[in-house]
């Protein structure tokens, strides 16, 4: 009798899915947030291939076509100066993304690592950087941007440096707040009691762990440094015209908004389905991204 060896069962165990595959399905099944991601991805398009969209020059003016209504010529109609506001719309778009952009992303870079340390090294650096982050978030966010601005002069460059500037204490707390619930963590004191150095520690085990709800935060702020961009353009401390920005659009526009309100509604549409969309993205990414979220 031949005996027949029952053959272990070889097949490979199913792939686990990672954090962040697993967040995108979550926020894949969630309309708002989808609605979000698109509109910022049409922005982004819009910003991109602004030379090829845009239907005229945006600087260009016409003294035959002054305040002129919607037309088949002119979609979004004219400005004071004869200038196609679809065009000035379209190339705004890069000044408001440009802006929400690079400010966030100075933010992150002096926020995270201050933040970082002062949670994980805690005592008297602990101390000092709560100090004078809490002394920047007494006063308005909107306020200090407009300050800084003033201060270096008025240009895209410098409110984008003062939005920057004055975001980054959010960023602070917020990386502060995550390091000092994951420093005490099991996984940390393990790494720690193997032998791992302290700086190891802080970027191999918890700063990776800081990234999902700074990635949220970054989102949301970016929605902000938009409204702030527009602000700042608007009282020219921002884009300088001729340069289109739809904060100088809509303070060019606050003077005929009577005989012309297409100058004011189309720029100030824009701004408010950027905004929208971001927050929408943001709300989307912090319930996809939260481990406690099936």
């Amino acid at each position: 009798m031949t005996a027949v060896a029952a053959l272990p069962n070889t097949a490979p165990p199913a792939a686990e899915v990672g954090p962040w595959r697993r967040g995108w399905r979550r926020l894949l099944r969630r309309r708002a947030a989808v609605f979000g991601l698109v509109v910022v991805l049409a922005f982004i398009a819009l910003a991109l291939f602004a030379p090829w969209i845009s239907p005229q020059d945006p600087i260009a003016t016409s003294w035959s076509a002054i305040r002129k209504a919607p037309s088949a010529e002119h979609w979004f109609g004219t400005d004071d100066i004869g200038r196609d506001v679809l065009s000035r719309v379209i190339w705004g778009t890069r000044a408001s993304l440009l802006a929400g952009v690079v400010s966030v992303s100075i933010s992150l870079l002096l926020g995270v690592p201050i933040g970082l340390a002062a949670g994980f090294l805690g005592g008297w650096v602990d101390s000092l950087i709560s100090r004078i982050t809490d002394a920047f978030l007494a006063c308005p966010f909107l306020i200090l941007a407009i300050a800084l601005a003033a201060f270096l002069g008025p240009s895209l460059t410098n409110a984008m440096i003062a939005i920057g500037v004055s975001a980054t204490p959010i960023f602070v707390r917020l990386t502060r707040a995550q390091v000092l619930n994951i420093k005490v963590e099991d996984y940390v004191e393990a790494a720690r009691a193997v032998g791992n150095s302290p700086m190891r520690i802080a970027l191999r085990h918890v700063l990776p762990n800081v990234v999902a709800p700074v990635t949220v935060q970054a989102t949301l702020a970016i929605a902000a440094a938009v409204i702030a961009e527009a602000s700042l353009s608007f009282l020219g401390l921002g884009q300088q015209p001729p340069a289109p920005s739809w904060g100088s659009m809509l303070n060019t526009a606050k003077n005929y908004i009577d005989n012309a309100p297409w100058m004011a509604i189309w720029p100030g549409l824009s701004i408010f389905l950027l905004v929208l969309s971001f927050n929408l993205l943001g709300d989307g990414l912090r319930d996809a991204l939260d481990p406690r979220q099936r």
